[in-house]
């Protein structure tokens, strides 16, 4: 599955493929569903083991540095019990586009994992 990177992200070119895997490997590990909320904002409920919230808000930090348009908001769901978080993105509506395609690469990961729900 491609991604297009838009022009405003300042992350090396040569570390993109890099973080596009750490990305697929939070998706393939954690996406439980994704949730398209309007097109500039989407619904991440991400489920995992001790240290997926840290490893989540280390992920999202890099990213916003490089890329200033997304807007991430970590939010644990302590009531779920077993390290269930959301994360809302948002983002601008000129990259709409670019969260469709995170959503979607998202998406897919969570269709395709046999536990999630």
């Amino acid at each position: 599955m491609s991604f297009v990177v838009p022009d405003a992200c300042t992350l090396p070119t040569a570390e993109r493929p890099l973080r596009l895997a750490e990305l697929d490997q939070l998706f393939t590990t954690a996406v439980r569903h994704v949730e398209t909320i309007s097109s500039t904002h989407v619904r991440i409920r991400l489920s995992g083991p001790a240290g997926l919230e840290a490893t989540v808000r280390d992920l999202t930090a890099r990213e916003t540095q490089c890329c200033s348009f997304f807007t991430f908001d970590v939010t644990p769901e302590p009531a779920m019990g077993d390290g269930t978080l959301t994360l809302d993105v948002q983002v601008p509506a000129q990259y709409a586009d670019v969260l469709a395609a995170l959503a979607q690469r998202a998406g897919a990961v969570a269709t395709a994992t046999p536990n999630a729900a």
